[in-house]
């Protein structure tokens, strides 16, 4: 739980700004004559992460998300676990409220291997809204599917699209803290479900008044940060995803030199060797075919020159197949 939220340098050993993946909704969508299933999120995310120093790419849901997750970390140096629609209250085993959302099952099984892959790296996470409620279910824990129920507040969604204002309190010796502060800090909120039972190895960072829990990390020196109110919405503050692109910078700083020492010490390929046991054959079946020097036969004599003529072979000496010529 250690603070270091203060450092928002970005970049690896190469340079390369962090490549930060964000899930997406997917869902019916209109735009002009369109009005077919699509893949998208608020254009906030994306900027509060480019704003941030990093490269922002999307991750909407996909077929065989524990295959598909594992092949899309292995290019990511952090992840943004974004706000969305209820998670499926069956995964920490409750029945459905009427009010929860219908279930997102693609959305659901995409997000916890994403998210379980990304932990099984060490990979730094940042969980908003929704994110926060699915990670904490990932851990164990469990949701109040409806607070106007649970609490008897309707202060975290008012509706019509507009984010409620409230005030939580921050958690001193917390990473949050080191980012935001101790304290009163106020947030943008839009959710109508919250943390009942808090998940395995989460430690709560910041909460409201009513004791509703609003922040955790991880209890380990893993970067797990999820809060449950909406950073994006606070175009003047980016601290929270600077934080995350610093981490994910450090991530993938780790990441090259873990790749240059494991280069270092692999072995000679077999293939290498190969070629080397190809190239030595060759190099003897060529020394093989190079023919011996021919030297004169000791029974061939030269002849005197006699002045005026040409030396002349003794005919009695001569082999008759090229007189022992050829280049050596």
């Amino acid at each position: 739980m250690a603070s270091n939220g203060s450092d928002t340098s970005t970049g690896s050993v190469t340079g390369a700004a962090p490549v930060i993946g964000l899930t997406t909704y997917l869902e019916q969508a209109k735009q002009g004559v369109w009005d077919v299933r699509a893949a998208f999120l608020p254009q906030q995310y994306v900027t509060s992460v480019t704003a941030s120093g990093g490269v922002a790419v999307l991750l909407p849901p996909q077929p065989a998300p524990d295959a598909a997750a594992a092949a899309v970390l292995d290019g990511l140096d952090g992840l943004i676990l974004t706000g969305g629609l209820d998670v499926d209250p069956s995964l920490y085993g409750a029945p459905r409220h009427p009010s929860t959302d219908p279930a997102r099952a693609d959305r659901d099984a995409w997000e916890l291997a994403l998210f379980r892959g990304a932990e099984e790296r060490r990979m730094p996470v940042l969980a908003i809204c929704r994110g926060l409620q699915l990670v904490n279910v990932a851990r164990g824990g469990t949701l109040h599917q409806h607070l106007p129920e649970a609490l008897g507040t309707e202060r975290y969604r008012i509706g019509g699209g507009v984010f409620a204002t409230n005030t939580v309190e921050v958690a001193a010796d917390s990473r949050l803290a080191g980012m935001l502060g101790e304290g009163a800090f106020g947030v943008h909120s839009y959710h109508h479900q919250g943390i009942d039972r808090l998940g395995d190895g989460l430690v709560v960072t910041a909460a409201t008044d009513d004791g509703l829990v609003q922040a955790f990390e991880s209890e380990g020196d893993g970067y797990l940060v999820g809060v449950q109110w909406h950073p994006e919405e606070n175009t003047d503050d980016k601290r929270l995803f600077e934080g995350l692109v610093a981490e994910a910078a450090a991530y993938a700083s780790a990441k090259a030199q873990t790749s240059v020492r494991e280069s270092a010490s692999v072995p000679e390929s077999a293939s290498v060797r190969e070629s080397a046991s190809v190239r030595e054959s060759a190099s003897v079946r060529e020394s093989a075919s190079v023919p011996e020097s021919i030297s004169v036969p000791e029974s061939i004599s030269v002849p005197e020159r006699v002045e005026g003529s040409s030396p002349r072979l003794d005919p009695s000496t001569s082999s008759g197949t090229g007189q022992g010529t050829h280049d050596a």
